[in-house]
């Protein structure tokens, strides 16, 4: 998590790699992928992180700033 981003904002991982977000900026964030996974608001310092179990690809963004702002991509690969 960056100010108002991800870094990188699209990664590939393999079926049950977890992926970690960290967010060292002053300013609360989400990683949300509607049905997926919900990070819940995460402030400085704070982490999220989530095991995938199928392939496919996660689209996610920030419920507290938009899609449209923030947003990133998980590709999962068998």
């Amino acid at each position: 998590m960056i100010s108002f981003g991800y870094e990188p904002p699209a990664i590939t991982v393999k079926v049950g790699d977890t992926v970690q977000w960290v967010n060292p900026t002053g300013i609360q964030h989400t990683a949300t992928a509607t049905g997926v996974f919900d990070s819940g608001s995460v402030g400085q310092g704070g982490t999220f992180t989530f095991t995938f179990t199928t392939a496919g690809t996660f689209d996610y963004f920030c419920a507290i700033h938009g899609a449209a702002l923030q947003s990133g991509t998980v590709t999962v690969e068998p």
